[in-house]
């Protein structure tokens, strides 16, 4: 079995907002003291939607992982790096897609909504129907074992374990596998080999799921093992092959509460985004003219929080005083609307403070970034180049 490891990526398509370090980001930063954790900039997955106008990606690119260090992504505990530097990247979507059902890839959800939502380009091209397929490349090269994900992307983790089921299915295969498997189960000792046998039973005779996790939690314990006898365990538990690619979980993460300044989904391209770097008077003004309850023409006129997109802001960013302070105020026209939005003022300035001295230091010497990014590069690839090696000789190709 392989290391817990945890993959994901963004695509660089401009600068990031409050959204985005809300909804993932913060949870990011958490990760990286828990797990490895490698973070990488995908794009060529900007491609799939901006290949007619690929100039935004380089700027995009480099102000990003600004944004990520600004955000506490830190290097010393996680990888970063940029996808198109790892062509391995490449080269297994390519022998992925010699295997994977074409229906496989038109099922997926974000497929028609993403061509509805972006109807102003023309999307019907290889590179967007296969970018599920890219998506997979990207974590099972890895090996990783979770993925944070919100709601909507959970279908693509889940098209993920089965394009890995799929190819350890059709590619797992070493000569006298079961023999050595038998062999491996006896190292285990007396009674946890008949614990393995039976728990095995259980799960390929009734689909019995517990019995599964519970023997690949035993499997996990087994000191004596070497990492080459586990593999042939956890892949004869579930059939007769060797487990090259892992099968990712998706983590759920929470989505973040944070709107647009008018209510709608935080957005650049809708106008509606507070960028993580903003200056103190843009942030300012942009809250200070942010759009209310309608009720409240005057002053003297009583509002309802749950009408006001200011409200929402003060979910995340105010204490439970200042929020009973707010509904209040405003139900009884005790306090004004520029009363009200100051906290949420004072809450995102201390909140980007420590994000704009982080980010300081990177745009005074841009070779910093480079530097990370580099060593991030061979960190990746070196892992990359691992899964290759194996994933070569399954297919045929280690010649």
């Amino acid at each position: 079995m392989y290391p817990d490891r945890v993959v994901s990526g963004m695509r660089p398509t401009g600068a990031l907002h409050l959204g985005h370090y809300h909804g993932a980001l913060k949870n990011w930063v958490k990760l990286q003291s828990e797990l490895p954790c490698l973070f990488f900039v995908a794009d060529w997955h900007a491609l799939t939607t901006h290949y007619d106008d690929p100039s935004v990606i380089e700027t995009s690119t480099w102000e990003m992982v600004i944004d990520w260090l600004a955000a506490g992504v830190d290097p010393s505990q996680s990888t970063l790096f940029i996808q198109s530097r790892v062509p391995e990247h490449a080269e297994l979507h390519l022998l992925l897609s010699m295997a994977t059902p074409l229906g496989w890839l038109e099922r997926v959800p974000t497929y028609k909504d993403q061509q509805e939502k972006l109807a102003d380009r023309d999307l019907a091209t290889y590179g967007f129907l296969g970018y599920p397929l890219l998506q997979a490349a990207d974590v099972l090269i890895y090996r990783a074992s979770q993925v944070p994900v919100g709601d909507d992307q959970i279908p693509h983790i889940e098209m993920m374990r089965e394009i890995s089921r799929r190819f350890n299915h059709l590619y797992g295969k070493e000569k006298g596998f079961e023999e050595k498997a038998r062999e491996a189960v006896k190292k285990l000792g007396g009674k946890r080999s008949k614990l393995y046998q039976e728990l095995r039973t259980q799960f390929q005779e009734q689909g019995d799921e517990e019995a599964l996790e519970q023997a690949k939690a035993m499997l996990d314990d087994a000191q004596n093992l070497s990492m080459i006898d586990r593999e042939r365990l956890f892949g004869y538990l579930e059939g007769s092959r060797k487990l090259i690619l892992t099968e990712p979980q998706a983590l759920l993460t929470e989505a973040s509460r944070l709107p647009g300044l008018d209510g709608a989904k935080m957005s650049k391209s809708y106008g509606n985004a507070i960028a993580l770097r903003e200056d103190k008077d843009s942030v300012t003004k942009k809250v200070r003219t942010m759009p209310t309850d309608p009720q409240r023409v005057r002053r003297t006129d009583p509002g309802d929080p749950g009408k006001c997109p200011v409200w929402q802001f003060h979910l995340v960013y105010s204490d439970d005083a200042v929020r009973q302070w707010v509904d209040k105020g405003c139900r009884s026209a005790g306090i004004g609307c520029l009363e009200c939005k100051q906290p949420v003022i004072d809450a995102i300035l201390a909140e980007q403070q420590p994000m704009l001295e982080r980010a300081q230091q990177y745009i005074d010497d841009p070779s910093l970034v480079r530097a990370i990014i580099a060593d991030g590069c061979d960190t990746a690839r070196k892992l990359a180049q691992d899964t290759m090696r194996d994933v070569r000789e399954a297919m045929g190709l280690g010649y």
